[in-house]
């Protein structure tokens, strides 16, 4: 059974990660079917198998890397590689990617009462003064709606918030 695994350990390893290697730039580039996203996480746990198979079958190579400079430099570059991924991204620690939603609920708090008065109907006047009344400052009227929130001590969640919950009651 060893010699069998042994044998497919690396065929296997091999394709799943072209399957993960295309999947993955199909998604980087937002190109190709929505089953791509399920295919890229899936097929990606089972590579572990083939993998973890590929390092039982050349531990002894592999181990020998441990001793070199090379592996503590690729571990090293690696792990510094993965570091902006874990930084804030925008204004107050909030990310402007993830969910569309989410998305447009950053880039609109990048605009003013004015320009986001309507998507609430109402007008910039009542926006403002729905704003106002909870506790936000406007120091001019072209401000956009992340500097007021700022300004106030909150974060855009907090005003959107304000705003959500005064279009539903």
């Amino acid at each position: 059974m060893p010699s069998l695994l042994s044998r497919y350990a690396t065929p296997f390893i091999t394709f799943f990660f072209l399957i993960s290697l295309i999947t993955g730039i199909a998604l980087f580039i937002h190109l190709g079917p929505t089953a791509f996203r399920a295919m890229h996480e899936w097929l990606s746990m089972v590579l572990i198998l083939p993998f973890l198979l590929h390092i039982w079958k050349n531990w002894r190579a592999m181990s020998a890397y441990f001793k070199r400079a090379p592996m503590a430099v690729a571990l090293g570059v690696s792990l510094a590689a993965t570091l902006p991924f874990f930084l804030p991204a925008g204004g107050e620690g909030t990310s402007r990617s993830g969910p569309p939603a989410f998305r447009f609920a950053a880039s609109a708090m990048t605009h003013s009462a004015a320009e986001l008065a309507p998507l609430f109907d109402l007008s910039e006047a009542e926006l403002v003064a729905r704003l106002t009344s909870a506790g936000y400052a406007f120091a001019t009227p072209d401000q956009p709606l992340e500097d007021v929130a700022t300004a106030a001590g909150k974060t855009s969640n907090d005003l959107l918030g304000v705003l959500m919950a005064a279009q539903a009651g």
